[in-house]
């Protein structure tokens, strides 16, 4: 089998909406965008936005590594996300996870690497 491409698919009830929270939050790139489908390159990876969402709280399974989890949750939320389980330490270390939810109620992991 050929495969020319892995993306992940999130839903949305507001793509314009979705889409800024991927650019603006995580320095993704657009690749589409239309009312149906978008798509917003972050690493190497592709997240496929849906178009049609409820807004309803839905796991995704993904997650983000970044140098500070405190400081990315931060961004989060001044970009319309939300919480869901603030960042903790653990064994005298910075953070290395916090429960996150983008926009439009997709929740989304911010880690970091541990030492």
């Amino acid at each position: 089998m050929i495969v020319e491409r892995l993306k992940y698919v999130i839903w949305a009830a507001d793509m314009s909406r979705a889409v800024e929270f991927y650019v603006k939050v995580f320095g993704g790139r657009v690749l589409k965008q239309n009312d149906i489908i978008s798509e917003v390159a972050i690493c190497e990876g592709i997240i496929g936005i849906h178009g049609g969402g409820e807004g309803k709280r839905t796991w995704t399974g993904l997650s983000f590594q970044v140098p500070d989890v405190i400081a990315g949750a931060a961004e989060i939320v001044a970009a319309g996300g939300q919480l869901t389980r603030e960042p903790q330490p653990e064994d005298d270390e910075p953070p290395h996870l916090a429960m996150c939810m983008d926009t439009e109620g997709n929740e989304i992991m911010l880690t970091r690497k541990r030492r």
